[in-house]
């Protein structure tokens, strides 16, 4: 099918003309699941805390909140203790039953394993959902939520909330304005992580802690004994539960890149260095390289992706001709251009080198009493001339961009090109914020920026890089088919296998 720019990207309004009373107004409207904008809808939660939480109380700003469910009681404790008045769950099927007809919409901020389970046994029951990032932790499960949604037809959004930041239109008009040329070759970054990498046995075996349902944790994952390195963080580090920084990370700073080029799916994937690669965990550095055939106006493009590189290592990209300058551009820097709001972030971080301190006295992401079990930097001291940090650099025939962290920062190479640059129109419409684009999309309005049939297939090309940090040599991707036409190694990985009652189908 084929779609405009804005439609792709954006979404096009229900049904075309706004009825004059607005959305959610008429029967119509209300039989298919949407509420007037001056109803609330009724949210449940799967994933209370962590990221998890965060999104509930987004949702909890405008809308209500009707039930909670969470395997973890003591990583959903604050939560359930702030919304002691509503029902909770360990198994979100059962919430699904019970309280299904006061429940219009889910937001899923739970492992990577369990986001098509969730995602998909709610859409089935006519349920809005809003997945974190990634999508899903296979391609597979990426195709399946797309088609999931246009059969169920519900409101759905991903959170990777850059892709409703003032900078990441600003980036892609900079672009589309050709003022950089032709794009061939993008490099992409993210610092380490806080997750255990390049293990070369299992965990061993611990108590299940009296807080946990181990068995719905593992939901359609194979059994296998508890270990504390799972939970509550540092599961995304474990092939079988997670999907690295590629998947942690990746999935925002590669935004920019996905939307500005229109990538759709790459035609190889190739590794092109690994440090301690491990059949259980994600290494703990790779280079990734994607390549793109020609997408209507737009010259082919190869992608790499410098997983957890530090400056001075050889995986970091070292900027041809900008060895004096500051790559990476600071958050919410559009504001010197009357551009954006919000207070500017440091890009690349700021903090020195922590990956020697031992675990107590490091912090992750996983909150109090979370160890971090990898390299865990969540800021590198800025090196002039080089990618390293959260950030993507575009190389362009005419010149160099660069953006940061969820693309919420964007500056021309060098620093002097993007002093007297002026920006170039606004050809995008401008987002209300994540949450809030999501909300306006399941009360009739128009589709959010980061629905599935946006995410599915961008999740579904990044996650082809997973697979190719486990199987060497390039990799040939076959997207119609959903295979790799060379490696019968590399297809085992495409979709993943579930426990017996935990299947996935439409």
């Amino acid at each position: 099918m084929s779609t405009s720019r804005r439609h792709f990207f954006f979404g096009s309004l229900l049904a075309g003309a706004v009825p004059s009373a607005g959305y959610g107004s008429v029967p119509s409207l209300r039989a298919l699941g949407y509420k007037p904008f001056y109803d609330k809808l009724n949210v449940a939660a799967v994933g209370c805390g962590g990221q998890g939480g965060q999104i509930l109380n987004q949702a909890a700003a405008t809308e209500n909140i009707v039930a909670l469910c969470d395997v973890d009681e003591n990583r959903a404790a604050d939560n359930f203790k702030k919304f002691a008045d509503k029902p909770k769950y360990k198994d979100f099927r059962v919430m699904l039953d019970k309280e299904g007809k006061n429940i219009d919409a889910l937001t899923i901020g739970i492992p990577d394993h369990m986001h098509a389970t969730v995602a998909l046994n709610a859409m089935q029951r006519g349920k809005h959902v809003y997945v974190e990032k990634p999508l899903t932790r296979t391609a597979w499960e990426s195709r399946l939520l797309a088609e999931a949604a246009v059969k169920y037809n519900v409101s759905t959004q991903m959170g990777n909330q850059g892709y409703s930041h003032e900078s990441i239109r600003t980036t892609a008009e900079i672009i589309w304005s050709g003022e950089i040329g032709e794009v061939k070759e993008v490099h992409v970054s993210a610092s380490p992580g806080a997750h255990p990498t390049g293990l070369a046995k299992p965990p061993g075996e611990k108590s299940v802690p009296s807080n946990l349902d181990w068995d719905l944790w593992l939901g359609g994952a194979s059994m296998r004994a508890y270990a504390s390195e799972y939970t509550p963080y540092n599961w995304r580090g474990f092939f079988d539960f997670g999907t690295g920084q590629i998947g942690n990370w990746g999935i925002h700073t590669m935004g920019p890149v996905n939307l500005a080029l229109q990538l759709g799916a790459p035609v190889t994937v190739e590794r092109i260095s690994v440090e301690n690669p491990s059949g259980i965990t994600f290494p703990d550095r790779a280079v990734l390289r994607f390549d793109f055939a020609q997408r209507g106006g737009l010259a082919p493009v190869s992608v790499f992706w410098h997983d957890s590189a530090y400056p001075g290592e050889p995986e970091a990209y070292k900027v041809p001709g900008m060895e004096s300058e500051d790559i990476l551009p600071l958050s919410g820097n559009l504001r010197e251009k009357g551009r954006g709001s919000g207070s500017p972030r440091s890009g690349g971080g700021g903090q020195a080198r922590r990956a020697n301190l031992p675990p107590g006295q490091r912090t992750g992401p996983g909150g109090p009493g979370v160890p971090v079990l990898g390299r865990g930097s969540f800021g590198l001291q800025r090196t002039p001339g080089v990618l390293a940090g959260n950030g993507a650099v575009f190389v362009g025939s005419k010149g160099m961009l660069a953006t940061v962290e969820r693309g919420e920062g964007v500056h021309l190479l060098p620093a002097e090109r993007w002093k007297s640059y002026d920006l170039p129109p606004q050809v995008l419409t401008r987002s209300p914020g994540h949450m809030a684009d999501w909300i306006r999309s399941c009360k009739g309005g128009e589709a959010s920026c980061s629905h599935f049939g946006i995410s599915g297939p961008y999740t579904e090309w990044m996650l082809l890089g997973v697979i190719a940090m486990r199987v060497g040599g390039k990799l040939n991707w076959d997207s119609k088919n959903l295979r790799f036409t060379n490696s019968a190694e590399a297809n085992k990985y495409v979709r993943p296998l579930f426990r017996r009652g935990w299947e996935l189908k439409l």
